[in-house]
């Protein structure tokens, strides 16, 4: 069974549109830097030429990965999702319980995580443990930086997108 990604309808948007640059411009472009640097003659001391290679694998993989996770992609509009819990795509506000600062997340998927705009992965220790929480429920996880504690006193949808 193929294991779906689930992704927001931005996040999706945004994937495709990088597949399309690196399939349309970026890979056009590498083609020319590889004929340019052949036209310089011996490939076995040619810097160019295998920076260019290089490139151009690397180009190809992330191409092939934005395919793979976009054929499993399970496109969830954020702003229709239930608020009774938290699930992917709520937004979530934390009391730290410590530190009595109260922080908000949006919960997506890995590829769109983005901690510095409060968007964490459901697969980070902090997602995993909020998941099925509801309001005035306590939150315990183990982050790399030790045990915290937290208190969910907020959960809604995310504007629409």
């Amino acid at each position: 069974m193929v294991e779906r990604i689930p992704m927001s309808r931005q996040g999706n948007k945004r994937m495709r549109e990088e597949l399309d640059h690196l399939e349309r411009v970026e890979r056009h472009k590498v083609v020319k830097a590889i004929e340019v640097a052949r036209a310089h003659g011996d490939l076995s001391e040619n810097a160019e030429y295998h920076a260019a290679k290089e490139r151009q694998s690397m180009i190809e993989g992330r191409i092939m990965e934005l395919k793979d996770k976009l054929g499993r992609a399970e496109v969830i509009d954020c702003s229709s999702v239930s608020t009774d819990r938290v699930v992917f795509g709520t937004v979530v506000t934390l009391l730290d319980l410590e530190t009595e600062e109260e922080i908000t997340y949006q919960l997506l998927g890995p590829e769109e995580s983005d901690v510095k705009n409060g968007i964490i992965s459901v697969a980070s220790p902090l997602g995993r443990s909020m998941l099925g929480k509801e309001v005035g429920d306590e939150v315990v996880a183990k982050t790399p930086g030790g045990v915290r504690e937290f208190e969910v006193i907020d959960i809604r949808a995310a504007e629409s997108d």
